[in-house]
Formats: structure tokens, sequence, C-alpha cells
């Protein structure tokens, strides 16, 4: 992998957008990217390294499903 630098250009999730978008990395720690601005809206946010979280939805259907096998285990 190349080393980053400030001012380089990377593709990240954008949480005000809500799209994969260009960035640019303006905090470094340990030469991995620390904090990006989105090139689209100017927001700044940790690096996420494109990982796209969870809608709502998603987080509810998980709760419910990890609700539902823990009383078939605690039947049994």
């Amino acid at each position: 992998m190349a080393e980053h630098r400030l001012g380089d250009e990377i593709d990240d999730y954008c949480i005000k957008c809500k799209r994969l978008t260009n960035h640019l990395i303006v905090s470094l720690m340990n030469a991995v990217a620390a904090k990006v601005r989105c090139k689209s809206c100017y927001n700044e946010h940790d690096y996420r390294r494109c990982v796209v979280p969870p809608t709502r939805k998603e987080l509810k259907q998980q709760a419910l499903m990890n609700e539902i096998l823990g009383k078939e285990s605690a039947g049994t």
C-alpha cells in the first residue's frame, strides 16, 4: 500500500452525503489517514475506510434476530 500524505485524495463514506465520495486527507496518524474532508460537502470526519455503517432498519433486524436466537438457545 502506498504511503499517504496530507492533501492526498482517497475514497471514503461521507456521513453527511451518505455515499462514497472523494475525500482529502487532513490528518495522519502513524502514516495512516485519521481525518478526511469530503470534496462534495466539505464535511470533516474520521476516516472510515469505505465501510458503510448499517442502517437503523438493519440494526433493528439484527437485534430482533439476536433476541430470537437467544430465546432458542435458552430453551434447548
